[in-house]
Formats: structure tokens, sequence, C-alpha cells
């Protein structure tokens, strides 16, 4: 497919300078710019790469400043990572999406399959499941007895859906992500650990992308929640009873145990781990490899194991890297008042 800068300011409402007429077919880096392709500047650190790259177009944040002349062709916009993101979006979209289902892939004749859906070889559709219109399950993907999967989904090879839970409309789940694994729930006895039955179930809202194997258990009652819009990265734990609110972010390795709610709109950075029957309110941010032992107001920005404020965080960290010296000195000081003590 190729398009001239034109259609593409046209599309994101850009301002050209330079060739309206360039055409592209193709993204790539700035750093890596080829001809026919178009790159995209966001992050004043890769400013340098404009002057030298070969890419046919880019976009730029309208307010940028540039010191020299350029090779290529500018759309400039209020949001260049926005804007390219748009963009990514469109070109998905435009790609032909394969339909039915293939003669190795089985189909329970209980189930029920919408329009123009594609199911690969070796995956699996349980008794009494529901697969939306346009949905797309790939190689060795398996849902369940009884799981609902909304429209226009896709479920990579080996996404696993245990039986019974509901997956919303355009959800995107990768390779290996397992929902409705048991929840982590035994009782001590004398004779060890006895199973706690988890009977529950797992929802996943609309428009939830999660990434590779990243687990999300089911509850022991009731259904564990994550909410419209929420996007989890690849190796990401979700505990029973959880409820994760709507158009929360959480990097690789986040761990949240069981039956802690987190707030809408929240950043959790990689590693970060929460303890159990906790609330975590809304607009939180945490740093990487975090620790939160409590219950954390909303509109916050914290860091640290356990959570501190983040300037605070920052303040003691720089004084954690003095502390050899300040060791020092308190016992230097320690020794001249034993001395003064001495001479009275």
């Amino acid at each position: 497919m190729e398009f001239t800068a034109k259609q593409i300011a046209e599309l994101i409402g850009g301002r050209i300078e330079g060739d309206e007429n360039a055409s592209i077919s193709s993204f790539t880096k700035i750093e890596e710019g080829v001809p026919g392709a178009i790159s995209f500047l966001s992050n004043p650190k890769y400013t340098h790469f404009i002057y030298d790259t070969k890419s046919s177009v880019v976009l730029v944040n309208e307010d940028l400043q540039l010191e020299h002349p350029v090779t290529p062709t500018l759309i400039r916009v209020p949001n260049a990572y926005e804007s390219v993101a748009k963009l990514l979006k469109f070109y998905e979209a435009m790609k032909p999406h394969k339909t039915g289902i293939d003669p190795l892939a089985f189909v329970s004749p209980k189930a029920t399959i919408g329009e123009n859906c594609y199911i690969g070889a070796f995956a699996v559709v349980s008794d009494g499941a529901t697969i939306g219109d346009g949905c797309q399950l790939h190689p060795h993907a398996y849902v369940g007895e009884g799981v609902t999967v909304g429209k226009e989904s896709i479920l990579y090879p080996h996404v696993v859906i245990y039986h019974g839970c509901k997956i919303g409309q355009r959800v995107i789940l990768h390779a290996g992500c397992v929902i409705g694994a048991d929840g982590f729930g035994f009782a001590p006895s004398a004779e060890g650990y006895d199973k706690i039955p988890q009977i529950g179930i797992v929802t996943i809202e609309d428009d939830v992308e999660i990434g590779a194997n990243t687990c999300v258990d089911r509850s022991t009652m009731g259904s564990t929640f994550v909410r419209r819009g929420v996007k989890l990265d690849n190796l990401v734990q979700i505990a029973h009873n959880t409820d994760i609110g709507e158009n929360t972010v959480m990097s690789a390795q986040v761990g949240i145990a069981g039956s802690t709610k987190v707030g809408k709109w929240c950043m959790l950075g990689g590693q970060v781990g929460v303890a159990g029957h906790l609330a975590v309110g809304d607009k939180v941010n945490v740093g990487a490899q975090s620790g939160i032992i409590g219950n954390i107001r909303s509109d916050q920005t914290i860091m640290g194991s356990p959570v501190m404020d983040s300037k605070l965080y920052f303040k003691s960290s720089a004084i954690i890297r003095k502390l050899p010296d300040l060791y020092k000195q308190i016992n230097e000081l320690q020794k001249e008042i034993e001395e003064l003590k001495k001479g009275r």
C-alpha cells in the first residue's frame, strides 16, 4: 500500500512542509530511515537524526525548531507520537484478516460461532462457548466450556481461557496468556494445605490488551475483573478476586495479590508488587520495583519499597549513597564528644 504525504496529512490533520506528493509504503525508525518510509520524531533526544535520515516523510511536533534544512517532507502535528499510533492503527486495520475454520480445529457442535471468524489449526472451542463476529482464534488457542468472547477479539497461539470466563469486545490476548486458572487459595491444616475450590470466573471488559504469558486468576467466588481499556504487559500476575480499574496500565512482571482493588488510570512500572486486600486509588503512578503494602490515595506518584512519595524517595536515595561518609563522620564526632567529656 502506498500513500502520499498529502493523504497522510489529511488523515491525521497535519500541516505539510515540503513535497506533498512524497510517496511512502512503509514505517521505520528515524535513525534507520530509508527512501519510501515514514518515520516520526517526538523525543528531543532523537532530534539530531532528522538531519541525516533517509526517510521520505517524518511526523514531527508542531513546535519543533530546526537548526538546519532537512531533506524529508515534514508533517507537523500537535503530538507526533499520538499521530503515528493513529497511522499504525489505520495501517493494521487495512491488512486482510483470515476467515474460516481450519479443518484441524475442533469446534463443539454446542458452541456458537459468529460471522467472519477465523479459527486456526488445533484451536479448541468447547461446549457452550460463544465466539462473537470477526474474532480470530489462532492455532492452539483454547476456549473452555461456557466462555463468551466478544466480537473482534483476538486470541493468539496458546491462549487458554478456562470455563465460564467472559471476554469483552476488541480484546487482544497474546501468546501463552492464561485467563481463569485457579486462584492461589489454600487453607493450612495439620496435614498440609487444603485446596479452597475457586468457583468464580474472570471478566475481561472491552478494549483490553493482555501480554504474552500473563495470568489472570479466577475468583474464589464472584469474579476477578479487568476493566475496560486496561493494558497489561507480558508476565504480569493478577490474582483472584482483584479488580483492575479502567485504563490502568502495568509493565512487565507486576504482581497484584488477591482481593486488591486498583483504581482507574493508574500506571505501574515493571516489577511492582502489591500486597493483598488493599485499595489503590485512581491516577496513581508507581515506579518500577516498588512494593505497596498499604492503601494508597488517588493522584499520587510513589516509589520505593515500601512506597513513599517519589520526591521523598529520590531525596532518601541521595542520602543513602552518602551513608558511609556520614557514618564515619558520626563516629569521629562521637570520639570528639568522649574526649571533651574526659577533659571536664
